[in-house]
């Protein structure tokens, strides 16, 4: 019983290694025609007023195909994925969360501050992810028990915080309700308002950010930010239902508000503001 417990779990791992390297070379392989298409590509603006481009597409069809050569079962969902289709219920162990541009505001303008974001799920939880950040031409990387990589280096999280001040990210528009709640912290600490999701929630994880606070991000915003953060041991709390475990995925799917960052930074959020803790 014991050896096929053993033999188990080394073939789990073996198959998250294998889709860890593919999920990597899937991100840099990109990174060269994300480049080219930064501030030059023409845009449209979805049913959401949100920003759209053909880069948003072609990535996520790429880095899609890429990954499909090897895991053809994997189920992979992407915020540019047909709005008109049905639900996607999430059957197989594997599957994959992909926000092609993060940011694309940023992206269309030529303010390169955005990203690609792809998580690795098991059983619709986070498991690894990755973070390609323009603005630094950095890859970030890594999950539970694999700590977080910057372009291979490990990350000496501890030893930032320690020479960093306090910075709190942000995302507007917020409801006045929100944003009187917040007063307060806002008032006392630095803010960065940056305008992509994953990578504020990055950089919580390495500790240029203390926390953050958004009510406005979709699972594919920081299903790869999550599991960074979790990676380093980051408090991530939602404030509404969880979305992990992911059972099903649509492009229109309803935000997933979450506050995340350091233990004295999450205390103070709950104590001052009156957040009820969900998670």
């Amino acid at each position: 019983m014991k050896s096929a417990s053993r033999q188990a779990r080394a073939n789990y791992e073996a198959n998250v290694k294998h889709r860890i390297n593919a999920g990597r070379t899937a991100v840099r392989e990109q990174i060269a025609f994300f480049s080219r298409q930064f501030g030059q590509v023409a845009s449209d603006w979805k049913k959401d007023d949100t920003r759209v481009t053909f880069a948003d597409f072609a990535i996520s069809e790429r880095v899609s195909a890429s990954l499909r050569r090897d895991f053809s079962k994997d189920i992979f969902c992407s915020e540019e994925a047909n709005p008109s289709d049905e639900f996607l219920e999430l059957s197989t162990e594997f599957a994959w969360v992909i926000d092609p541009i993060d940011g694309t505001n940023n992206f269309a303008l030529g303010f390169p501050i955005c990203s690609i974001s792809l998580a690795l799920l098991y059983d619709g939880e986070p498991i690894y992810g990755f973070i390609y950040d323009h603005g630094t031409g950095s890859l970030y990387e890594g999950g539970c028990g694999y700590g977080v990589r910057i372009n291979s280096q490990k990350v000496e999280r501890d030893q930032m915080v320690a020479n960093a001040q306090v910075m709190l990210g942000l995302h507007f528009p917020m409801t006045n309700a929100q944003l009187e709640r917040l007063k307060p912290m806002m008032e006392k600490y630095r803010c960065r308002c940056i305008g992509s999701g994953a990578l504020t929630a990055t950089y919580v994880a390495t500790g240029y950010l203390s926390g953050s606070i958004d009510y406005r991000v979709k699972v594919w915003d920081i299903a790869a930010a999550y599991v960074l953060c979790k990676a380093v041991g980051i408090e991530f709390h939602f404030l509404k239902n969880p979305p992990f475990p992911l059972k099903r995925f649509h492009p229109t799917m309803d935000f997933c508000p979450y506050y995340a960052g350091t233990d004295a930074f999450c205390k103070e959020l709950v104590t001052s503001l009156k957040i009820q803790k969900k998670v």
